[in-house]
C-alpha cells in the first residue's frame, strides 16, 4: 500500500489535485504542513472524487498551528508525529506531492 504525503495547499499548487487524480486504492492519504488546508471543509469539492478505500488521515500538529481544528473534514483522522511514524511503516511505498 501507498502512503502518498501532500505538503502543498490546494489554494497554491495543483499537488493535492494531481495526488487524487493518480492514487489507486488501496491506498493512504496524509496531508502535512499547508497541505493541510486541504482537509478543510471548504475543499469539500476537490475531495468528492476520492475513493471510499483510501484512507485520509491530517498532521495533528499543523491543523493546530494553522487554527484549522473546527474546519477538518471528518473524513479525514488526526495523527500526531508517532501516527505519521506509523503510516510509514504500514505503508510498502510512501509517494511526496511537493
Amino acid at each position: 500500500m501507498v502512503l502518498h504525503t501532500v505538503n502543498s495547499s490546494p489554494n497554491n499548487s495543483h499537488c493535492l489535485a494531481d495526488c487524487l487524480r493518480l492514487m489507486t486504492p488501496p491506498a493512504l492519504l496524509l496531508l502535512i504542513e499547508d497541505g493541510v488546508y486541504g482537509a478543510t471543509t471548504a475543499n469539500q469539492a476537490l475531495l468528492q472524487s476520492l475513493p471510499s478505500e483510501i484512507e485520509c488521515f491530517v498532521l495533528q500538529a499543523d491543523i493546530e498551528a494553522r487554527g484549522l481544528t473546527q474546519q477538518i473534514d471528518p473524513k479525514f483522522k488526526p495523527v500526531d508525529d508517532s501516527g505519521f511514524v506509523e503510516l510509514t511503516v504500514q505503508a510498502t511505498k510512501v509517494q511526496s506531492w511537493y
